[in-house]
């Protein structure tokens, strides 16, 4: 049975490790239109706390995408499964979830997403390890919530990992964050805010 890391490491020692890895980053901005930390409708976005980074290379800050339209921006209220098809629904929801300090959800998500579009067993192998150390060890501080019976699937998928390996947990995060976060979101200062803006460029133009 797959056990994780190390047990001897604490995870006080880990936090250390990971924290002295972020402190030696630059800050994050990819370009794109939700996240550049210049955006005019998130501009207290520098004085919230940031979550810890993945190790998992293959999940950046924040996607890169294009900017919404106002229907594909509106549509996001009537549906979590548009708001999470596309991406700059997908950063939005993200930026709302890191506010709540639960932005692990999409991060694991997301690396579930990556992991199902790998088709090299090594590499495969390597993502699910990451992924295990990341979000399913108990001693991850960026552990994310899961019955035990996902957590003994994914315990047996380990020895064999594939990419269908967190499938079960993946389907369990979704729906925790479609029934606890959305509902949030969609009454959240982030998203009125966006709704604002898009309305105001709507009749500016």
């Amino acid at each position: 049975m797959y056990t994780g890391p190390d047990p001897s490491e604490s995870p006080m020692s880990r936090y250390d490790r990971n924290q002295a890895t972020r402190n030696h980053r630059s800050n994050p901005c990819c370009f794109c239109w939700c996240c550049c930390c210049s955006c005019s409708w998130n501009e207290d976005r520098n004085r919230r706390r940031f979550s810890r980074d993945t190790k998992l290379e293959t999940v950046p800050h924040c996607e890169v995408c294009s900017k919404p339209s106002s229907e594909e921006v509106y549509s996001w209220a009537s549906s979590f499964e548009k708001l999470m098809k596309n991406p700059a629904g997908r950063n939005v929801f993200r930026e709302f979830l890191r506010t709540e300090y639960s932005e692990e959800n999409m991060l694991f998500w997301l690396a579930c997403e990556e992991l199902k579009k790998d088709h090299s067993k090594h590499s495969i192998e390597e993502k699910a390890r990451l992924i295990y150390e990341d979000y399913i060890s108990i001693l991850s501080p960026k552990e994310v919530s899961l019955d035990s019976r996902v957590r003994e699937v994914i315990n047996r998928r380990m020895q064999e990992p594939s990419c269908h390996t967190f499938d079960d947990a993946q389907l369990q995060i979704y729906t925790l964050m479609h029934r606890d976060s959305y509902p949030r979101f969609l009454s959240s200062s982030i998203y009125k805010a966006l709704l604002q803006n898009i309305s105001r460029s709507s009749s500016e133009s």
